[in-house]
């Protein structure tokens, strides 16, 4: 159990690294000229990002069914390429090369050659880390907090549906799993495990023992072991989908940048970051311990009801304690 205790240490670990490194690019990313969308206050951005998702969704299931998962591993090594340039872009020196940063270039490439050459677990996380960072600071500064809640929402929805409903989300778990790339992160409960030589845990009961009371079982966007039925101290390691990580720093960063400047603000290891923003991750981290304290229970489950959740209440108690009216707060 100490061990298990420890991976989840771990876990909280690279959430704060995650949520830490999306506050610190905010304001770089916004100064690069990073902002994605012309209006972060239209709340049909959210509407497109979700639709977005639920093709990209469909793709993959698709690319597994008919055997090209190389073709999902390689977009994904490619996103993963092009959203660490943005972050190295904003944090290490300008060295132009044919009109572009080149020790960025270099630096994407690397991260890059990595995974696909060696996605060993630590490999995976740390990608996991600037991937997640990147990407959550890039849409915190794009969706301001009314498409940022919506989007949370609705995401948290979708997970809920797409595990314990329709159940498509374990087809693509099943998937993603097996390609070895940081849609997921790994905390072993070893120090020699090792994620290459690893068979990769199922996301779905026998249906020969199928029992209603273990049915629930692995999410790409959730928190899982290597077994739906198994003890903590029985599993390898622990796995959970970058998404989970990424989706309530979103409201993180927004609650930052789009916070009024007489708000307080807090400093988080060097980080200056408003009350609100603070709140919402505690809010994240105390429904991540809840979830992680469900699968230590045995059984895995959709991530994203209780760390978006507990984002919003977090996010909401911060906002009203530093007097920001509620309707003001939820960007209304």
């Amino acid at each position: 159990m100490r061990r298990a205790y420890a991976a989840v240490a771990a876990i909280v670990g690279i959430f704060l690294c995650i949520q830490l490194g999306a506050l610190a690019l905010v304001e770089p990313f916004q100064a690069a000229g990073y902002q994605t969308v012309e209006d972060p206050t239209d709340p049909t951005n959210s509407v497109l990002y979700i639709g977005a998702i639920l093709v990209a969704t469909a793709v993959m299931l698709a690319a597994f069914k008919y055997d090209a998962d190389v073709v999902v591993r390689l977009l994904v090594i490619v996103s993963a390429t092009f959203i660490s340039y943005y972050v190295f872009t904003v944090l290490l020196p300008v060295v132009e090369v044919f009109g572009v940063n080149g020790l960025a270039v270099a630096a994407a490439l690397g991260l890059a050659a990595a995974l696909a050459l060696y996605p060993e677990w630590y490999v995976i996380d740390g990608a996991g880390i600037v991937m997640g960072a990147g990407a959550a600071g890039l849409f915190g500064i794009s969706f301001g907090l009314l498409p940022a809640i919506l989007l949370l929402i609705g995401l948290a929805v979708y997970d809920a549906i797409s595990v314990y409903g329709t159940e498509h989300m374990l087809d693509l778990a099943s998937g993603v799993m097996d390609l070895k790339v940081p849609v997921i992160l790994v905390v072993p409960l070893t120090l020699s495990y090792s994620f290459l030589d690893s068979e990769m845990p199922e996301t779905k009961p026998d249906p020969d023992e199928e029992d209603d009371e273990t049915d629930d079982a692995n999410d790409a966007d959730g928190a899982t072991g290597d077994d739906a039925e198994q003890a903590p101290l029985d599993r390898d390691a622990f796995f959970i989908g970058l998404g989970d990580a990424v989706m309530p720093t979103v409201l993180v960063a927004s609650a930052a940048f789009f916070a009024p400047a007489s708000i307080p603000t807090l400093n988080l290891l060097g980080v200056e970051a408003a009350l609100p923003a603070v709140t919402a991750m505690v809010g994240t981290i105390l429904g991540l311990l809840v979830l992680m304290r469900m699968v230590m229970k045995g059984r895995a489950h959709a991530g994203l009801p209780l760390l978006n959740g507990g984002a919003i209440a977090g996010y909401l108690v911060g906002a009203l304690a530093v007097g920001i009216p509620l309707l003001q707060a939820v960007g209304l």
